[in-house]
């Protein structure tokens, strides 16, 4: 099935513009609430437009995942937890539509309330919202949630948290949180934060339980569980929600099932012999040649390519600049200018692929290569001082000839790092002043990525690992399990890995999860590169307190200069489309969100029927 894209680059543009055109002139209950102006739905729609009403319901959809899982919590620190589990399984007072930069419409709350300056916010819980176990769901499980979770729950939860001054039930149904200063995504995030049940987690330490899964109020209840193997989810057929219409269209498997393999080759060979019904594949090359086995050649399986319209995000080899190594920019740059993107991308995608040239890539978000211009300008320049060369003036990634010997770039980098204090001695090595040489380690774990992870980079670690060695360099590549990666990756004890943060267009309080100096020590923080710039922190709270769709804009773009031109990362490709191989038996609707295939498409409104 072809799908009809119905939202083309100058299509998003316009679908910003009207949530971004002031403010809700009125404090009162609404059905929904949006980061600028209105929501694109009018009360009373009748279902979300990438979603399909007449879906039918039934059969399952078995998807795999590389490495393992020890968790049922996804919402601590502890353990690896099993995919689905938050998904499926859990809801919030508020949903997202993910047609839209950031709008929420009432799920487990049937209406929202805040202010202008949105210096609180007020939920109204629906009277027929029940957790799977028939149990209502209340103002006190409500409340008990967003106080453990933002206590005792995994870090992410913990900034929004530190600004709620306070938490109060003002009625039977409803409760008020009110902010320690104005911001106006906090009123969306409160409205997105998982509703667990009080009763279930009386007497236990929350902090530390990975061996029971949440009750909680979703479209299914967790089936059957193999620690580190498998783990399936059931469709509820007393689900409260099941004829909202936020719902319709959406959650129409009976079953769905996560296989876990030891790593992203062996889930591939698991799609081709038919135990998993769909697979992502992230390389063009691949997705050319390597497709010719006889489910493809008989139709059983389909190959779809669907468009979005996300920013880039950021893939590729994160420097960790704790490390004293990579503290100097000029350092990190020489390693930039060392990674020939031109022939990567010829010898592993037959050069199909864009480059990720900023963090916000492929969106109106991304910023401009060429010198600041206005209120881009004025947003920098307090911290002109600080920022390294061509945050201002202008910064663009390396461009090699294509030739695998790189050499323009290859004495560029020898001598940014000869100006950093490090020459080619005569034996070959990179070395210092004192004779030391320029070694450090190149993390990745087994067999690539997760099923929305980073493609596989072991060849593209063996080319950049030969190039170095051109300009006596030669890192140490360690390959972990899947255990040991995340386990160091959370401690930091790393000098360089691949490292993948997906963007949206609406970036807010995770920006500050992403890059924000609080998360320099903060173990399992997302900040992996130690990100510690004063100019980030103040862009990400102007990005939070952005008045309109102008000054939102120009300080995303000034924190992508920051970022990008900070050389934090060396970035690699991304693409334009999400390529899906998947048994024919499965769709989903001609109509795509804005988002494509991202979270809130797949499976959500996907649906399993027998096709002749």
């Amino acid at each position: 099935m072809r799908p009809v894209f119905l939202q083309g680059v100058a299509a998003g543009l316009l679908a910003l513009a009207p949530l971004w055109q002031g403010s809700m002139a009125h404090a009162q209950p609404q059905y929904g609430i949006a980061m600028y102006g209105e929501p694109a739905l009018p009360e009373g729609f009748g279902a979300l437009p990438y979603a399909n009403p007449d879906a039918p319901k039934g059969g399952r959809i078995r998807m795999g995942e590389a490495g393992t899982f020890d968790s049922l919590n996804p919402y601590i620190l502890t353990g690896r937890f099993a995919q689905g589990i938050s998904d499926y399984t859990v809801e919030t007072l508020m949903g997202r539509s993910y047609d839209e930069p950031f709008s929420l419409y009432g799920l487990l709350a049937q209406s929202v309330e805040t202010d202008p300056a949105r210096t609180w916010v007020e939920f109204t819980l629906r009277p027929q919202a029940r957790f799977s176990d028939g149990s209502p769901v209340t103002v006190e499980d409500v409340i008990w949630s967003y106080e453990t979770l933002g206590t005792q729950g995994h870090p992410r939860y913990q900034n929004s948290w530190g600004k709620v001054a306070s938490i109060e039930k003002t009625g039977e149904r409803t409760l008020r949180i009110t902010f320690t200063q104005p911001e106006r995504e906090l009123a969306l995030i409160m409205g997105m934060r998982p509703i667990l049940q009080k009763a279930q987690y009386e007497g236990k330490n929350f902090a530390e339980l990975t061996t029971e899964a949440p009750i909680g109020s979703g479209p299914y209840v967790l089936d059957r569980v193999e620690t580190g193997k498998y783990i399936t989810f059931k469709r509820d057929p007393n689900w409260w929600g099941k004829d909202l219409a936020f719902n319709q269209g959406k959650w129409n498997f009976d079953e769905i099932r996560y296989d876990y393999f030891g790593d992203g080759n062996v889930v591939f060979e698991a799609f081709k012999g038919g135990e998993i019904d769909i697979w992502r594949e992230l390389n063009s090359a691949k997705w050319n040649g390597n497709y010719d086995f006889p489910a493809v050649q008989s139709g059983e399986i389909v190959k779809d390519e669907i468009p979005h319209q996300r920013p880039s995000g950021i893939n590729g080899l994160a420097f960790n600049t704790r490390k004293d190594i990579f503290k100097d920019w000029r350092v990190r740059q020489a390693l930039i200018d060392v990674f020939n993107f031109e022939f990567m991308n010829q010898a592993l995608n037959d050069g199909s692929e864009p480059r990720i040239t900023s963090y916000f890539s492929n969106s109106p978000l991304g910023m401009s290569h060429d010198a600041a211009q206005g209120r881009v300008a004025q947003l920098l320049q307090p911290f002109a001082d600080s920022l390294p060369p061509g945050t201002i003036e202008g910064y663009s990634l390396p461009v090699s000839d294509g030739k695998e010997l790189n050499r323009k770039n290859a004495r560029k980098a020898l001598k940014l790092l000869g100006e950093a204090g490090w020459t080619v001695a005569d034996d070959g090595v990179l070395r210092n002043d004192q004779g030391a040489p320029f070694n450090f380690e190149i993390l990745l774990r087994q067999g690539g990525g997760y099923w929305f992870g980073p493609y596989d980079p072991q060849p593209i670690i063996d080319i950049y690992v030969e190039a170095l060695s051109r300009i006596g360099i030669f890192p140490k590549v360690t390959t972990t399990d899947d255990a040991q990666y995340v386990a160091r990756t959370k401690s930091f004890d790393f000098d360089m890995a691949w490292h993948l943060v997906a963007l949206s267009l609406s970036p807010g309080n995770e920006q500050k999860l992403y890059w924000g100096s609080q998360g320099v020590d903060q173990p399992g923080s997302r900040n992996w590169m130690g990100i510690d710039s004063p100019a980030v922190d103040a862009l990400t709270d102007a990005l939070l307190n952005a008045g309109d769709q102008e000054e939102f804009i120009a300080t995303a773009h000034a924190l992508d200069r920051v970022l990008t031109a900070g050389r934090y990362i060396i970035p690699a490709w991304y693409s334009k489309f999400s390529r899906l191989a998947h048994i024919k038996q499965i769709h989903y609707p001609e109509t795509l969100p804005l988002y494509g295939d991202w979270t809130g498409f797949l499976p959500d409104v996907w649906w399993y029927e027998e096709t002749q």
